[in-house]
């Protein structure tokens, strides 16, 4: 049995180039060191359903607990807020994935990633609060911003606190508020039905609940929320667990799932619409991975399946909600 496209496509490389990838978890686990080393940590129950978790892995200093009740994974005992704040403000880590990464892979991000993201959004806004207008909370480069623009012709509020990143949007013709999320107010916002956005940022939160609450406080009546993020049911982080390059405090510290994060939702006062795994790379991550594999199926499959094969696993675990790429759309009431 000869063993076939063991790497991964060349579209991953691009996205998530390894050596770039592998420079950047380097830095986290410095950043980590330097930034963690002497903090007060505090036990925390799941955010999700607030169940006492079980301990399940230590990784770059920090203690991961799997919830037994709805499978989050979440980082408990977790450090206070300000010094994560300290941390993003900074990191080396940080300035290196808002700089070198970004620089490097940003047009093939546009193409592979945020143009496909893009038409869903737009799906999505058509489905439930048509002609709403969008709102997306950290912004970043702005990239979905103009995607999304060019799609629907109509113009995009980011909320950035970042100087740089928002100073860069405007450069770009974006309208962008420069302030973190707690200090807007509504009435800096468009009238009318909105859409609020969040992308990647949901595993990064030091308070999901409150997160999602401070968002609510802007929203009216039927407007919805969506938002991506990593799920801790996915085929890739459940098969390497703390091998996983997913799994990278402090950066990510929060791994909810399609249950469990109904869970949250529900103790905020939105309601749940729908939630979905697009994910277009778990396949691949496994193979780049293989030998962090334990499950001998799985380390056989990734191994000697042809391309063909691979890509109807990858539809398969999408479709059904085993990808770790998770997007969550919900209400107001």
């Amino acid at each position: 049995m000869k063993a076939k496209n063991i790497k991964s496509n060349p579209i991953f490389e691009d996205v998530k180039p390894t050596k770039i990838l592998d420079e950047y978890l380097r830095l986290v686990q410095l950043d980590a060191e330097n930034f963690f080393n002497d903090d007060k940590r505090h036990h925390i129950n799941c955010p999700a359903c607030d169940n006492k978790g079980k301990y399940s892995f230590t990784k770059n200093g920090f203690k991961y607990e799997n919830c037994s009740n709805c499978n989050s994974l979440y980082v408990s005992p977790r450090p206070e807020n300000e010094v994560f704040k300290h941390y993003y403000t900074k990191g080396k880590s940080v300035e290196f994935w808002a700089t070198t990464f970004y620089k490097v892979t940003s047009e093939a991000r546009r193409k592979i990633l945020w143009k496909p993201k893009a038409k869903m959004i737009n799906n999505i806004v058509n489905k439930y609060a048509e002609g709403a207008k969008i709102i997306d909370v950290g912004g970043g480069y702005g990239i979905f911003a103009e995607e999304m623009e060019s799609i629907s012709g109509n113009p995009v509020t980011i909320i950035e606190p970042s100087s740089d990143l928002a100073k860069l949007c405007r450069e770009k013709g974006l309208i962008v508020i420069d302030k973190f999320l707690e200090d807007v107010n509504k009435n800096e916002l468009p009238s009318g039905p909105k859409t609020f956005v969040s992308f990647e940022l949901f595993e990064h939160l030091h308070d999901p609940i409150l997160f999602v609450q401070q968002v609510a406080e802007l929203m009216n009546s039927k407007d919805i929320f969506v938002f991506t993020t990593l799920s801790s049911s996915g085929i890739d982080i459940q098969a390497l667990w703390e091998n996983s390059k997913s799994v990278t405090p402090p950066e990510h510290i929060n791994f909810f799932n399609p249950y469990s994060i109904k869970l949250l939702l529900s103790k905020t006062g939105l309601d749940c619409l729908e939630v979905t795994t697009p994910g277009k790379f778990d396949i691949d991550i496994l193979c780049d991975n293989r030998e962090l594999i334990k499950d001998r199926f799985l380390k056989t499959f990734v191994t000697y399946a042809t391309k063909d094969e691979k890509n109807t696993w990858q539809k398969m675990v999408s479709k059904s909600g085993w990808s770790s790429h998770m997007m969550v759309c919900c209400q107001k009431p």
